[in-house]
């Protein structure tokens, strides 16, 4: 009995796993507990905040650069390298989603975004 219900967590946790990754449209969703031990770890990143320019200069993660959702879609591609390691960041997210598939969908490897975006970022900031 044990087993089964075993097997069957297994499954509802790999069928979790699998929703999530495809709704993220590849990339991953992390949380700003993950951000801040990738902050942390020593290894380079990437962090663009999608947010508008007058935004980002009242508060944003340190390290950060700033392209506005706008222009993006236009310049991620041109700006960014397939090598860097990239977590996207906006106001809740979904931005950050959108153009991180767009990454994906270009053969990029290392791809996040901050799940709930600056409304649910609890870490340092420079204003």
């Amino acid at each position: 009995m044990k087993k089964i219900l075993y097997a069957g967590l297994l499954s509802f946790v790999g069928v979790i796993l699998i929703t999530t990754q495809s709704l993220a449209g590849g990339h991953k969703v992390i949380d700003g507990k993950e951000l801040e031990a990738m902050m942390s770890d020593g290894k380079p990143m990437v962090i663009v905040d999608v947010r508008e320019p007058y935004e980002f200069s009242a508060s944003h993660i340190k390290g950060a650069i700033n392209i506005p959702y706008n222009a993006a879609k236009t310049r991620i591609l041109k700006e960014l390298s397939p090598k860097d390691r990239i977590v996207f960041v906006c106001h809740g997210g979904p931005m950050g989603d959108e153009l991180g598939g767009i990454l994906v969908k270009n053969g990029y490897k290392d791809v996040s975004n901050l799940k709930g975006g600056m409304k649910k970022w609890k870490g340092e900031v420079v204003k």
